[in-house]
């Protein structure tokens, strides 16, 4: 039986089961039942998915409205209110809407984009894209647009980060051979004879395309088309890159101590700032992975190594988590993450005010007996197949974001 049809029948007994009222405020009581019902199965997680849908009750039919990026889960609704003989009117709009166009996708056109909860540059900090990362437009609000980055997260980028492009100058660049930078930071210059004049500045992971080998430097071109040089001492092709990576704990532990010092920053993911989580995707995407954006998420990704919360059995490269444990009335709470580093001084590295050294030895310098307090538990990454866990070297240059 497939996923699909064991969900309807599911929701189908459901629906037969509250709409046996005749009341018109339990129908709508009901009818809300069922919308919640399948939100929870189709868009449990407002951070990657939308489903923002009214029913409502007028005259002789039910009013369908709202936004969402799940045509399935709107498919399944009105499939089974149809089913229970309802008439529809279906207002929905999927996204992406019609206000994109053309205008699919975008490629971040600076260092970092700054993607933020709401479309205004006031808004809260969401998370961060970095040079070259492709994104999945869902909407355009004037200057702003809805966006989804490769690891599924949703929402709002200020046009001035990002270059749009339609299906085919998409596909172009995806094809195109590239270079990635591999230092924690620096600069594409406008010429190679003086490192005065600069294009702008690179992070760790950017990704520009290769125009020609100039030497000591390569030229490159920006999605803008904006073109510029880089030393090849600070990057290398993306492709040869990629395939020869073999990610290890002793990888992840070099990309995680040459972030060391770098400052925190709420919805960071790049070297110029980042919060717990971006510092271990930045960490896991340079051996190359894409991992879930936020602590709560990733600790539902690979295998859960010390379920006993021991502190034992861990390696190197593990990611350990910490926060609010659950009580009889309450639910665990995942609110910081951290790299096991597996050597006998318990230590393990972190995004706290900055990225740092912490240690569950009492004897330890760096002794963090407040983490340590609030440990739930260890996942590891390495060597698991998880489909939280997108491996670059299966994206075949094509982009992969969730849907």
């Amino acid at each position: 039986m497939s996923t699909k049809f064991s969900i309807v029948i599911v929701l189908t007994l459901l629906f037969s089961i509250i709409s046996c009222k005749n009341s018109p405020n339990d129908d709508i009581v009901y009818l809300q039942t069922l919308n919640d019902s399948i939100k929870n199965i189709f868009a449990p997680d407002k951070r990657v998915a939308i489903y923002d849908i009214t029913l409502s009750i007028e005259e002789d039919q039910i009013k369908i409205t709202g936004e969402t990026d799940q045509e399935k889960g709107i498919g399944t609704l009105t499939e089974i209110l149809k089913s229970k003989g309802k008439k529809i009117e279906n207002l929905v709009r999927i996204l992406p809407d019609s206000s994109v166009g053309t205008w699919k996708y975008a490629l971040v056109n600076n260092s970092v984009a700054n993607i933020r909860s709401t479309a205004k540059h006031s808004g809260e900090l969401a998370t961060q894209a970095i040079l070259g990362t492709p994104l999945k437009v869902l909407k355009i609000d004037g200057d702003f647009y809805l966006v989804q980055t490769p690891d599924g997260y949703i929402s709002w980028v200020d046009h001035g980060g990002v270059t749009l492009m339609n299906s085919e100058e998409f596909k172009n660049w995806q094809n195109s051979q590239k270079v990635i930078y591999t230092k924690a930071y620096g600069h594409v210059y406008e010429y190679m004879s003086d490192e005065l004049y600069k294009i702008g500045d690179i992070v760790l992971g950017a990704q520009l395309k290769l125009i020609e080998d100039s030497g000591a430097f390569y030229k490159v071109s920006y999605p803008d088309k904006r073109t510029g040089y880089l030393k090849k001492s600070d990057c290398e092709f993306y492709g040869s890159w990629v395939n020869k990576l073999i990610p290890s704990g002793t990888l992840v532990e070099l990309y995680a101590k040459d972030l060391m010092g770098s400052p925190y920053l709420w919805g960071g993911t790049s070297t110029k700032g980042m919060d717990c989580s971006g510092f271990t995707k930045t960490v896991y995407l340079m051996n190359g992975f894409v991992i879930p954006r936020d602590a709560s998420q990733q600790i539902h990704a690979g295998k859960d190594v010390d379920p006993q919360l021991k502190l034992q059995n861990l390696q190197k490269g593990d990611l350990m988590f910490f926060g609010k444990k659950a009580t009889d009335s309450t639910r665990q709470r995942v609110t910081h993450v951290g790299i096991w580093l597996g050597n006998e001084k318990g230590e393990f590295i972190h995004a706290s005010g900055r990225v740092k050294i912490g240690s569950i030895d009492k004897n330890s310098s760096y002794y963090d007996e407040f983490n340590t307090r609030r440990y739930l538990g260890s996942r590891r990454y390495l060597g698991e197949n998880d489909k939280m866990i997108i491996d670059l070297k299966q994206l075949d240059n094509q982009i992969k974001i969730k849907s």
